[in-house]
């Protein structure tokens, strides 16, 4: 049985690694940068060798198809991973929208290794190594073939659920849980990393750019909730604010630094945190309060 303690703990004061579920899209050509330009809401510009940005791609309707990351490997050369399960879904979305450009898209086995806590950065190894800090926790993920993608030595490997209780405290979203292809992004409250209003053009931009001018303004957003009772609430919860519905649950974990559950929620906009709240199911309730959407600092 895996230590979840210790291994919550090695992140939050040391460094611990997930080896982290992750698809990999290889796009290549002389027009693979061109063509990504235009199909991401991130902009490719200036970017070197081993390094990466996160970005959008947005169905034209400006809602979201993935979340990705995109690598820089050369002038010709650029690596997509999404959250595991999505990666032909970014192949298809990509290969939908490619008509005569020279550009090849294939998937690639590679592994990716999470490496979260104050000591990340001086212990990864290996290129390239992406630097992936959230909210109160340093992070860098170790990307590549199996062969080439090693745990530093010394480093604690930790089991995918302490990492899922760090992810939601920091308020990161992931594919299946807070987006979907209904999601706006000016609701999961990371659009200023992912989005570039400067760029030109890209599919979906129209959306985007009118939310953006009009601030923001959209029927929900994504925040934290931490739960005030010791009582774990199932996915899909529904969050109660003077007894009227406002959301519902999208992720939810056991928080050591809380010493309570904790948990990401879509919120209906009127409801401004701090905010207490009661979560309900069938069977359960409990009091909590909404919170902003990173719940560590």
């Amino acid at each position: 049985m895996p230590d979840l303690t210790a291994d919550y703990l090695a992140m939050r004061r040391e460094v611990g690694a997930v080896w982290l579920p992750r698809d990999f899209v290889r796009v290549t050509g002389p027009e693979a940068e061109s063509f990504l330009q235009g199909q991401l809401s991130q902009d490719l510009a200036g970017m070197e060798p081993g390094t990466a940005r996160l970005s959008f791609l947005l169905q034209p309707q400006g809602k979201v198809d993935a979340l990705v990351r995109v690598t820089w490997m050369s002038d010709d050369e650029l690596v997509l991973d999404v959250d595991s399960g999505w990666g032909e879904a970014v192949v298809a979305r990509l290969e939908r929208f490619k008509l005569r450009t020279k550009a090849d898209i294939e998937r690639v086995e590679w592994r990716c290794l999470a490496l979260r806590g104050p000591r990340a950065h001086e212990m990864a190894e290996g290129h390239p190594r992406l630097v992936n800090d959230w909210p109160g926790l340093p992070g860098v993920d170790q990307v590549g073939p199996e062969r080439v993608v090693r745990v530093p030595a010394g480093v604690r490997v930790c089991d995918i659920q302490a990492y899922e209780a760090v992810r939601i405290e920091a308020g990161v979203p992931v594919m299946g849980r807070e987006l979907d292809e209904k999601t706006i992004p000016a609701e999961t409250g990371i659009v200023e990393r992912t989005v570039s209003f400067t760029k030109g053009c890209f599919t979906g931009q129209e959306l985007v750019a009118r939310i953006d001018s009009r601030g923001g303004n959209v029927p929900r957003h994504l925040r934290g909730l931490v739960v005030l009772e010791n009582v774990l609430p199932p996915v899909g919860a529904r969050v109660v604010v003077d007894g009227k519905e406002v959301g519902g649950l999208t992720s939810v974990a056991e928080s050591l630094d809380r010493r309570a559950p904790v948990a990401l929620a879509y919120v209906g906009r009127t409801v401004e945190p701090p905010t207490d709240a009661t979560v309900s199911w069938e069977g359960g309730s409990a009091t909590g309060r909404i919170e902003k959407l990173s719940l560590v600092s």
